[in-house]
């Protein structure tokens, strides 16, 4: 499976992230084809050149703007939703769009008809943020990760740092934070949205094939994002298992603890039926976790369930490989997940939500697109 890690020891801005998505080997080409895509054609112009920030070196993108057009949040989501682009790219363009979008409302207080996102308002968020994600799919990236970012503290003129509208956009994503002597903005909004609706914030294994730098506008040594391209290594890794007893909550509020816990960044969550003390039916609630997840997560059950306590266990766990693939079929495109050993493909599964959604739209069975979804990857991948 093809993973990006962001190393942000500088921050991370939008047009850093394009920078160093080119410069790890993604094709530049696809700039224009946002542009054009969002038919920003007589509005921007993107210029890619190299540069240097003491020992870093790499792309800076100048994202060019002329005759500024001030527009809304409804303005910025109508032009992403309506661009030719893959919805791959489209789904999290939007996702990003509205966590600044509702980033900026809470600190304004305004309703996003008259929500104008300031520096974010132009066509250049635009091009950052769906340029981003094809960019990350045009190198077949499935999983982002991120490292802690760098929180300078005090104020940037009449701005508290680190800025509002990066913390806003982030919250909630389980991002980590560390402090630093700088006395600027390194995390802009854009940037902490890419990262907000992308990353998991760990450091994985991996198999490194690519590393790019996007160079940041300021001209101060370092000033750089690292983004490291390769495959995921996952063989044996260590895990945390918290359980605990539950018979005094109710099922759905069981579910939804479920769903916050996996948001939260648990590798998995079961709960299972069982008879407690005094013949009472009950469940045990078992989360995986990794270790710098496991206080987080426990932190979580302990405030949003009934229970008075957990229990932890350390344990080891053999990952298959694991890499997803694109399939055409009658229905449409969709996404499969192909499990393999040793570099050989030995099972697929279809994706569930392309699925679904090809079901939808075709108006047939999920069982049978799911069924034709199955068959076109196991032939592109020579199951079958």
């Amino acid at each position: 499976m093809t993973i990006a890690y962001f190393d942000c020891f500088a921050g991370i801005s939008g047009d850093m992230t394009l920078g160093a998505l080119i410069d790890a080997g993604a094709d530049r080409n696809l700039l224009d084809a946002t542009i054009e895509a969002l038919r920003l054609g007589d509005e921007v112009s993107v210029e890619v050149r190299h540069e240097q920030r003491g020992h870093a070196g790499g792309k800076r993108v100048i994202v060019q703007t002329r005759d500024r057009v001030e527009r809304t949040l409804p303005d910025l989501r109508a032009a992403i939703a309506a661009a030719e682009i893959p919805d791959e790219v489209k789904r999290p363009a939007l996702s990003a769009l509205e966590r600044l979008g509702a980033a900026e409302a809470r600190l304004h207080d305004l309703p996003e008809s008259k929500l104008h996102l300031h520096e974010l308002g132009g066509a250049d968020t635009l091009v950052d943020l769906v340029g981003a994600f094809w960019l990350l799919h045009n190198l077949s990236v499935v999983q982002v990760y991120a490292s802690a970012l760098p929180a300078p503290s005090g104020r940037a003129g009449q701005m508290p740092l680190p800025a509002p509208a990066s913390v806003r956009v982030l919250e909630g994503t389980g991002a980590k934070f560390q402090a630093t002597d700088e006395t600027r903005e390194l995390v802009t909004p854009t940037g902490a949205a890419i990262l907000a609706v992308a990353a998991k914030f760990s450091r994985p294994a991996m198999s490194l094939q690519s590393i790019g730098y996007g160079i940041g506008a300021r001209e101060v040594p370092g000033n750089a994002l690292a983004v490291w391209i390769g495959e995921e290594v996952l063989t044996q890794t260590g895990v945390t298992m918290i359980e605990t007893n539950i018979d005094d909550m109710a099922p759905n509020l069981v579910a939804a603890l479920c769903e916050d816990l996996m948001a939260l960044g648990a590798l998995d969550v079961s709960v299972l039926p069982a008879v407690m003390k005094k013949g009472r039916p009950g469940h045990v609630l078992a989360v995986m976790a990794t270790s710098d997840t496991v206080a987080l997560l426990t932190d979580h059950v302990l405030r949003h369930s009934t229970t008075l306590g957990v229990r932890l266990t350390e344990a080891d766990r053999v990952i298959a490989q694991r890499r997803m693939i694109e399939v055409k079929t009658e229905f449409g495109v969709a996404r499969a997940k192909v499990k393999e050993i040793g570099g050989n493909a030995i099972d697929v599964a279809p994706e569930y939500e392309d699925c679904r959604r090809l079901a939808r739209e075709s108006g047939r069975d999920l069982s049978v697109v799911m069924r034709a979804v199955t068959t076109a990857a196991r032939k592109e991948v020579g199951l079958d």
